[in-house]
């Protein structure tokens, strides 16, 4: 089964960190990364670029409408992911609880639902 392990971040707790724990951050994201590919469970992994970048898409009515930015009222930001293939959810919570970020703000552990059957 697949799972996303959806790591948020905000503004004040990534400025609170010294450089010693982004340190500390990148490299138990390289170790949980290397573990996880030598393990043949990663599917994908990536970092989110800064929500300053992101647009947020609505459509009512047939018109689409973009504002910048996530949500405003969110304090939280989605700041990465690692899609993995584990056999339970116990499994990925246990590599969700892991990642650095798990100490400073949250990751969410989410099943993929599979799509296969879906016509398209």
């Amino acid at each position: 089964m697949k799972y996303m392990l959806l790591i948020y971040s905000n503004p004040e707790s990534w400025a609170s960190l010294s450089a010693e724990q982004r340190e500390g951050l990148s490299t138990a994201h390289e170790t949980l990364t290397r573990e996880l590919t030598e393990q043949g469970l990663l599917v994908s992994a990536a970092g989110l670029a800064d929500p300053i970048t992101t647009r947020t898409v609505q459509v009512r009515d047939d018109t689409t409408t973009t504002t910048d930015g996530p949500y405003a009222e969110a304090k939280e930001h989605l700041a990465g992911f690692y899609l993995v293939e584990c056999d339970d959810i116990d499994q990925a919570i246990g590599y969700a609880a892991r990642m650095p970020d798990a100490e400073y703000v949250a990751v969410e552990v989410r099943p993929v639902m599979d799509a296969s059957g879906l016509e398209m």
